[in-house]
């Protein structure tokens, strides 16, 4: 066997001491050695130090990741235990996220798992997202009180306990509550937009309010500053007081020089969706709306003018709308396509036969709607095109049509028979509607 010489490396870590020869040089070197691990030391517990912070880091990370949260305030932030009765409020995609928000509330993982679980099986797993309502036992740093869970609709559940010594579970029903808001306003220089906007009605419904008068108003022509608008809209209101989900219109007014109308919304049995009626209870539907394509300006209308392409005078046979290209322009009533594609001078074209004397046209279009084809049939209000610049066009608007026995007449004049009238229990429930929007909007009015 070979024997390792005092030069020789050894790989047993006992044996890497240097040996001296000599007792003074042994003690300075030991002291050196003292001093140089004491050092060492100090290097290890700073780099353990710093591994340390790395791996919560990591860990905090992870924690993210995993159960990301939509939180109304900012992320806690780590220090000293929570004030005592702190209420949070924050949104989950799931259920199944309760547990690691708790956790990333400051919940301890057995008892955030025990509440988890608790609401997963008493809400069935539904797939949703949830408002969550967080309140923490008083003096009790990490300990829950309560928790409160909301789906859109406002109904949920009501957990109480800290999930250590059991959990108590109990059916929410909705909080929402049903209010009506009313304004009133008058008409400015700039816009029906700008007056309804500064009125305080919400931009969203301002296109509803003028499709509920597209059958008796023109906005262009007809609506002059200081004509007097009134709208009533409901809304969902939650526990906390907040508006929750969408707004609705139920109430439109409007009060010209010549003439005011008032409708009310109203879903009869069977229909699919809200009409409007007048106080009567008579539908606003007509054959033909007055203006196919939403937040127009008329810029030329029926009656001889000069074309502005030809440069010669001659019957201008329908009413020219300016709008940007790629406005939805909308079948003006229920028929069924007779003709979709390049017309002459109108370019890309579509006619709709309404009934056996009746049709209208819509020309200078950008594109047709899917599905708008030759026989297909559409029904009022349906986007039908997309208006442009096509054919004998001066600029982009989209140039419109009635047609009466073959022969054009003025869009703006022609009307139709009134919409339908409610009777019997449809007329019944719609005065009762009638009667309770009048009646808030009274309270409201003073």
């Amino acid at each position: 066997m070979h024997r390792r010489s005092d030069d020789e490396v050894s790989f047993d870590p006992r044996s890497w001491v240097r040996k001296t020869s000599s007792p003074a040089k042994t003690a300075a070197e030991q002291s050196s050695l003292s001093r140089s691990s004491s050092a060492l030391r100090r290097r290890n517990l700073v780099m353990l130090g710093a591994v340390a912070l790395l791996a919560a880091g990591l860990v905090v990370g992870w924690m993210a990741w995993r159960a990301p949260v939509k939180s109304s305030r900012p992320a806690p932030a780590a220090g000293p235990a929570r004030v005592e009765g702190l209420r949070r409020t924050f949104v989950i995609d799931r259920v199944q996220d309760l547990a690691a928000a708790l956790v990333a509330e400051g919940v301890t993982m057995e008892r955030a798992v025990r509440l988890g679980l608790a609401a997963n099986e008493k809400l069935n797993a539904a797939p949703g997202e949830l408002r969550v309502a967080l309140r923490f036992r008083p003096g009790q740093a990490g300990v829950v009180d309560s928790i409160e869970l909301r789906r859109a609709d406002g109904s949920g559940l009501l957990l109480r306990g800290d999930g250590a010594s059991g959990v108590e579970a109990k059916p929410l029903a909705s909080d929402r509550v049903v209010a009506v808001k009313v304004v009133r306003g008058e008409m400015d220089a700039n816009s029906f937009y700008s007056s309804a906007v500064a009125a305080g009605v919400r931009d969203s419904l301002i296109d509803d309010f003028a499709a509920a008068f597209a059958f008796d108003f023109d906005f262009q022509r007809e609506i002059k500053p200081g004509d007097i608008f009134e709208a009533a809209f409901e809304r969902q209101m939650d526990g906390e007081g907040g508006v929750a989900g969408s707004e609705r219109l139920v109430y439109v007014s409007l009060q010209t020089g010549a003439k005011s109308r008032a409708l009310y919304a109203f879903q009869p049995s069977g229909d699919a969706q809200p009409s409007w009626f007048d106080g009567n209870g008579v539908s606003v539907v007509r054959g033909l709306m007055r203006t196919p394509v939403n937040g127009a300006r008329i810029t030329s209308s029926f009656g001889p003018r000069l074309h502005p392409v030809l440069g010669y005078t001659r019957l201008h046979k329908g009413t020219d709308f300016a709008v940007p290209i790629g406005t939805a322009v909308l079948a003006s009533g229920d028929g069924v396509v007779e003709f979709v594609g390049v017309h002459g001078g109108h370019g890309n074209f579509v006619r709709i036969r309404h009934k056996a004397d009746l049709e209208t046209a819509y020309a200078h279009l950008s594109r047709f709607a899917p599905g708008v084809v030759v026989g297909a049939t559409v029904r009022q209000g349906q986007p039908i095109a997309f208006s442009g610049n096509t054919g004998l066009s001066s600029g982009p608007h989209l140039h419109y049509e009635v047609i009466v026995g073959g022969a054009q007449v003025d869009p703006m004049s022609f009307q139709l028979n009134q919409g339908r009238t409610l009777n019997g229990q449809a007329l019944e429930a719609f005065r009762h509607e009638r009667d309770r929007i009048d009646a808030l909007r009274a309270a409201q009015n003073g």
